[in-house]
């Protein structure tokens, strides 16, 4: 029995070698994934010595900055946290915001290099703020757009699939954008903890282990998108020549 897949013209059932480039980022999130928990864990169980537990560690960081109008608050969770620019807030989950361990200081301090940035107009925040609305359209409307478009075999259909890519590059868009944001928030951390000895300075190397672990499940999701870009544009190349 023949399918056919739209992708094509007269394609049977076969192994799409392009789900190789899905699978290919798949393994990159599982690995960074794999890593960053592994390096969160470990370091939770270090105690800082600079006594401070997470909270303590945000607000001495904002007051450090001359950031007085953004407040710390916890978050359910494990590793939730993030930095809210609608309501200024650094939130911090249960495995941080009580914590005194090296990790928990490390992703406090990452936390409110984001509202330093915020703070400071950082460019590259405010633009990845604005690609929020248009970056949620494209996440949600792209597949819908895609798997609509596949039904057709008329120009209306290489149209509906064409819009459906440029929704989901909004996506990719804002993924590439969010590693500078995050790469700058953890400079940032970094140069408070060590300039102002709020980390004693045998203990960075293991700060920077934590944020470098959190950066590359960043990289690897940026990554895992492109590739699915990727495909999506060598499968419509394929349906556009029909």
């Amino acid at each position: 029995m023949n399918y056919y897949t739209g992708y094509g013209p007269g394609l049977g059932m076969y192994f799409d070698p392009t789900y190789i480039l899905v699978l290919i980022g798949a393994i990159l999130c599982l690995a960074a994934s794999g890593l960053v928990n592994s390096t969160f864990r470990k370091y939770a169980a270090y105690r800082s010595l600079s006594g401070m537990n997470g909270a303590q560690t945000a607000q001495r960081v904002l007051a450090l900055a001359g950031i007085t109008d953004v407040q710390v608050q916890h978050v359910a969770g494990n590793l939730t946290d993030h930095y809210d620019p609608r309501t200024k807030t650094v939130n911090l989950s249960d495995s941080v915001y009580n914590s005194n361990s090296i990790a928990a200081v490390s992703v406090a301090a990452h936390e409110c290099g984001h509202a330093i940035q915020h703070a400071q107009a950082y460019f590259p925040l405010t633009f990845r703020s604005t690609l929020v609305p248009a970056a949620n359209i494209g996440s949600t409307m792209a597949w819908p757009l895609i798997i609509i478009g596949l039904l057709f075999t008329s120009s209306t259909g290489s149209f509906l699939i064409q819009i459906g890519i440029w929704a989901f590059s909004l996506s990719v868009l804002f993924q590439l954008v969010t590693l500078p944001v995050e790469f700058n928030a953890s400079h940032r951390a970094l140069v408070m903890l060590e300039e102002n000895r709020l980390v004693p300075p045998d203990e960075m190397p293991y700060s920077r282990k934590v944020l470098g672990a959190a950066a590359l499940t960043y990289v690897a999701s940026a990554a895992a998108s492109i590739l699915q870009l990727l495909r999506l544009l060598i499968l419509f190349g394929g349906r556009r020549r029909d």
